[in-house]
């Protein structure tokens, strides 16, 4: 796209958003609830047309496809109920010395967001996604950048958000496509001076480079990135003289799910060296015996897994353990080992690998695995397979999980993110770029306001959250008291 097109877009989204800001809490909430139903509508058709652009099977395809119209609904009972404004209420104390005046505060939407479509998730992390979705219940118009992976699919979706956006009567181009496949539009839409925002998920250097560009700007803006990561795992001795067996199970579905193409992929294991570790490893190999590999998302996700996967088994130390069909063009699933002292030895065995790959790290004793914990960045996971024996053993590895990841998982496998209040995907540098944040569940929509306080407001320039009378009946905290 030119530069004039790219004007034109966000020129629309900064139009739309003086008006779409303004609308009742109920009339977002009425858009949002029109998208879910447009998207069930036609939702056989959708996920066909996903499958065919992106080899996801249809079951996981019409899974994601109600998680999406899950979230919009989410969003939309978020905003209607109103609370998630965080009203504040400090009343004037004119006794005081020196008086203090009064001071109300809120959040408010932000401005146009430009969202990049992920290419993993056609439905729920793309288009109508948790990013869209959370943006639009903020009062943010959106402008979606399609993730060329599945064109097709994000331009369907698109249509159907259009239409939605018709019968709610929402401001025209409240919701834009953008269908360019080049690297400089993106570049232009982010480093427009409209754009208030931008929504990312994908790969490290993708995500960097909207961040380059954001900093660039004359006046900065936040991108909220989530960049992926390899989501270790820690395999304590008294869990695995337990159910080497299960453990080994679990992990095999976690780690073949999805050809492996889920930023929650556990991509290391840590484990101390032991028969029952062996008993794991040989277990785990066995497993994957009966694993059918297919296509991946798409032919650049397929290359970088195959250059990435033959890099890291040329490292020292690295051994194969399970790598399926000997010269299979269909990428396979693949299980190596290393030592703790060779790991800590090369950052380049400690990257994320986007796909059906695992590194088993042996360890000669739970100090050599902190060690390789902490060696490694940020991630959005953490999981610790242990008993309570060992949680009361090893309770520096459990301060070790916090410290470095968004989620910490307790003998379970990292892969599946559920949709609620309570759920953080996210986690340090360089898993996201905000660790503040999560890009899931209801208060993802906190990445698109802004806290804004009213000073000796006169009523009628108040909104109706922050009205003494409370028309918005909403939950507030009124001098330190909540009412």
């Amino acid at each position: 796209m030119s530069l004039t097109q790219i004007n034109q877009v966000m020129e629309a989204a900064s139009s739309a958003f003086e008006k779409f800001k303004k609308l009742t809490q109920a009339k977002r909430a009425a858009f949002l609830q029109a998208i879910a139903a447009g998207l069930e509508n036609a939702g056989d058709n959708l996920v066909e047309i996903a499958s065919s652009e992106t080899n996801l099977p249809l079951p996981r395809l019409r899974g994601e496809m109600a998680r999406t119209c899950f979230q919009l609904r989410m969003f939309a009972g978020l905003i209607e109920d109103g609370h998630w404004v965080e009203a504040i209420i400090d009343h004037a104390k004119p006794d005081k010395n020196p008086p203090a005046p009064d001071i109300r505060r809120m959040r408010i939407p932000i401005g146009p967001v430009v969202v990049f479509g992920a290419s993993n998730f056609p439905f729920a992390y793309s288009t109508a996604g948790g990013d869209t979705a959370s943006a639009l219940a903020a009062g943010c118009p959106v402008v979606i950048k399609q993730h060329p992976a599945h064109g097709q699919t994000s331009l369907a979706v698109f249509k159907i958000m259009e239409q939605a956006a018709k019968l709610t009567g929402m401001p025209e181009n409240v919701v834009q496509h953008v269908e360019d496949k080049g690297f400089e539009t993106g570049k232009m839409l982010v480093q427009h001076p409209a754009t208030a925002s931008v929504g990312f998920t994908g790969s490290f250097n993708g995500g960097m480079a909207l961040q380059a560009y954001s900093q660039e700007r004359k006046h900065p803006i936040p991108v909220f990135a989530e960049m992926g990561s390899t989501n270790p795992v820690l395999l304590l001795p008294g869990a695995l003289a337990a159910d080497w067996a299960g453990i080994a199970q679990k992990f095999a579905v976690s780690i073949t799910m999805s050809m492996g193409q889920f930023c929650t992929n556990p991509g290391l294991i840590f484990g101390i060296e032991s028969p029952d570790l062996d008993q794991f490893i040989e277990s785990l190999a066995i497993e994957l015996q009966s694993f059918s590999p297919s296509a991946m998302l798409h032919t650049g996700i397929e290359k970088a897994y195959f250059e990435k996967t033959a890099t890291a088994l040329r490292q020292k130390g690295v051994e194969v353990q399970f790598s399926g069909k000997t010269g299979s063009e269909v990428p396979e699933v693949c299980i190596a080992r290393i030592n703790a002292a060779d790991f800590l030895a090369n950052p380049l065995v400690q990257e994320e690998i986007f796909g059906p790959w695992s590194l088993v790290v042996v360890c000669k004793d739970a100090t050599e695995m902190v060690d390789c914990r902490n060696a490694l960045a940020g991630q959005l996971t953490t999981t610790l397979m242990a008993t309570e024996q060992d949680m009361n053993d090893f309770p520096f590895l459990i301060d070790a999980a916090l410290n470095h990841s968004g989620r910490v998982v307790f003998n379970g496998v990292p892969t599946g993110v559920e949709v609620c209040g309570a759920m953080v995907h996210g986690g340090p540098y360089p898993a996201c770029t905000d660790s503040r944040f999560s890009a899931v569940g209801p208060t993802a929509i906190q990445r698109w306001t802004r806290p804004v306080c009213w000073q000796n407001a006169p009523t009628q320039i108040l909104p109706p959250e922050l009205q003494e009378e409370n028309p918005a009946g909403i939950r507030r905290l009124v001098n330190g008291n909540w009412q």
